[in-house]
């Protein structure tokens, strides 16, 4: 007997060495490519491939088993989105919908920035927040030169008027921005300037104020546009696989069901965002704002004559313009009528495969007949013969590799590898085990305290490799405290794309601060204001419309039950 218990004893000791062993090499994994991540010692995508060699070493996954982790139905909605986006690029049709934007919302300086926004947020719906950014960004360019330039000549024939005669000393150059040299800056600060050139100075920061405004109107309006669809940005998408996998019951999370959750944060915070940058930079005018009969100034002058002029560069729509847009509204339909929640979707029609299509079917069922529609259309001669061109489709392969963000693909998938080696090794259930103690929290203040993190974390380190790092353990926490995961994984998933605070902290951030205008206060300054609307849009909403849209308040039966002692307040 007493030999039999040793043996059971010896038995139960080696099963909680190897478990150990396992989930502590499985934590070490974890580390070390969290560290590169941060870090960007390597690339990110090199970085990712990481597990794919050191799980099968260390005895936690077979290869086959993280190689199957690599590629998931996310990668086949990233191919069907970048096909759209490649049409969309290669033939101008951006530049038509953020011109036509700004048209319809007219040239006052405020409303102008706002249109400038709403544009390039519409774009990051459906283009990467990098694309979008590099998109709108020649065209805020080309109209803030404009504005300043036509200010410039107006304020000089204003001040040669008041004095009697033109006085050469005091008009301005053309190029209004050459004036802002160092030594020119020294000097006003040690001289006593006199009235007109602290006029001049006035203006100076008021044409420096232009700049700024639209340039950060850019840069964060292509960050907030994309937390509006599910494919408007890597993050998003990184979310709904993770959450698709760990609970495959689970079939909530949809492009119809995200977009109706964020559009009003996406509203609010852009709304926000306007009024924050207007007076942080430029002041608000209320009155200047909604004039109405008045006559337009040089600056809104100026504003409509490059607009109108940049628009009819395009010349009119073209035959590729309107296939890629009816592709594009074809896509959209079919996204958010597939399982609207409300009505029985077009899947309904297919009762006996319930489940099996989802948004990357109607992705790549588009995508590929951007490759099959051709980009010309037959012409006929005056003797009514069909005029003979070689076959061309809207795009080509090489158009879609040069679109197709491979690292992302890459890293994304190095995250499903790490989240699959932590169910694997039972670090997950571990972590959620010590986690356990938070559910004497509020649960407000842990979804703020997890919110906060996210935000941090990701002014340094990339957004996708920041939630990447981040789902494997709020979800444990969740399930842990016995509250729905969604509670706590859609906050910090938005969260996660306010990277607003440094240039390197996104690269539409790094775009926007490569045309020279902003330094990197201007940046700090905007972008904690920002960050503080954003948190506080999130936590509005999920704590308000959120909640029925998702019944977020009750335990869901795909989540497992984990028993716990703690209980979690509101």
């Amino acid at each position: 007997f007493k030999s039999r218990h040793s043996e059971i004893k010896s038995g139960r000791f080696l099963i909680f060495s190897h478990t150990f062993m396992t989930f502590s090499e499985c934590a070490y994994t974890l580390f070390v490519v969290a560290i590169f991540w941060l870090t960007e010692a390597l690339p990110l995508a090199v970085s990712a491939l990481l597990p794919a060699f050191m799980f099968p070493l260390f005895g936690i996954m077979a290869s086959k088993e993280v190689a199957s982790a690599y590629f998931k139905d996310f990668h086949l909605l990233l191919i069907g989105v970048i096909c759209l986006a490649a049409s969309i690029e290669k033939w101008n049709f951006h530049r038509r919908v953020a011109l036509r934007m700004v048209m319809l919302v007219g040239v006052n300086p405020a409303w102008l920035t706002l249109g400038f926004m709403v544009s390039c947020s519409f774009l990051s719906m459906w283009l990467s927040n990098t694309s979008a950014a590099a998109m709108v960004m020649p065209i805020v360019e080309a109209v803030a030169q404009q504005i300043v330039r036509a200010e410039a000549e107006v304020d000089a024939l204003e001040m040669s008027y008041s004095n009697g005669s033109t006085n050469p000393a005091l008009e301005l150059d053309e190029n209004i921005m050459e004036c802002e040299t160092s030594d020119w800056k020294e000097k006003t600060k040690e001289q006593n300037l006199p009235p007109a050139e602290t006029g001049r100075k006035s203006r100076e920061d008021k044409y420096n104020g232009i700049f700024k405004v639209m340039c950060l109107c850019i840069a964060y309006s292509a960050t907030i546009g994309g937390l509006t669809t599910i494919t408007g940005t890597s993050t998003n998408l990184i979310f709904a696989e993770h959450f698709n996998t760990r609970y495959p019951d689970c079939q909530c999370i949809n492009f119809g069901s995200w977009f109706i959750l964020s559009i009003p944060i996406t509203v609010i915070i852009l709304l926000l965002s306007w009024v924050w940058l207007q007076w942080l930079f430029l002041g608000f005018d209320f009155k200047s704002m909604f004039k109405c009969g008045k006559e337009k100034t040089a600056r809104e002058q100026a504003s409509a004559q490059v607009i109108q002029e940049e628009y009819k560069k395009l010349g009119p729509i073209s035959y590729p313009e309107i296939v890629t847009l009816v592709l594009f509204i074809l896509m959209t339909l079919l996204w958010f009528t597939r399982d609207p929640g409300f009505i029985p979707g077009w899947s309904s029609l297919f009762p006996e495969y319930k489940g099996f299509a989802t948004d990357s079917t109607t992705a790549l069922v588009i995508g590929l007949l951007f490759f099959i529609i051709p980009a010309k259309t037959l012409s006929k001669t005056s003797n009514g013969e069909n005029t003979v061109f070689g076959y061309t489709p809207l795009i080509t392969w090489k158009e879609f590799q040069s679109c197709m963000p491979w690292e992302i693909a890459i890293l994304v998938g190095g995250g499903f590898a790490l989240a699959d080696g932590c169910e694997v090794s039972n670090l997950s259930a571990w972590v959620g085990n010590k986690l356990t103690p938070l559910g004497s929290l509020p649960l407000w203040l842990i979804i703020l305290i997890s919110c906060l993190i996210v935000t941090s974390v990701t002014e340094v380190a990339s957004n996708p490799a920041t939630i990447t790092i981040f789902l494997p353990i709020l979800s444990p926490l969740a399930e842990a405290i016995h509250v729905n995961p969604l509670l706590i994984l859609i906050p910090a998933t938005l969260c996660t794309s306010f990277a607003f605070l440094l240039p390197v902290a996104n690269p539409a951030n790094a775009i926007v601060f490569s045309y020279g205008h902003l330094t990197i206060m201007d940046m700090v300054k905007a972008g904690l204001g920002i960050n503080i609307i954003g948190v506080a849009a999130v936590m509005l909403g999920i704590m308000t419309w959120i909640v029925p849209i998702f019944d977020l308040y009750t335990y869901p039966s795909w989540a497992p039950v984990i028993s716990s002692t703690n209980s979690t307040r509101l």
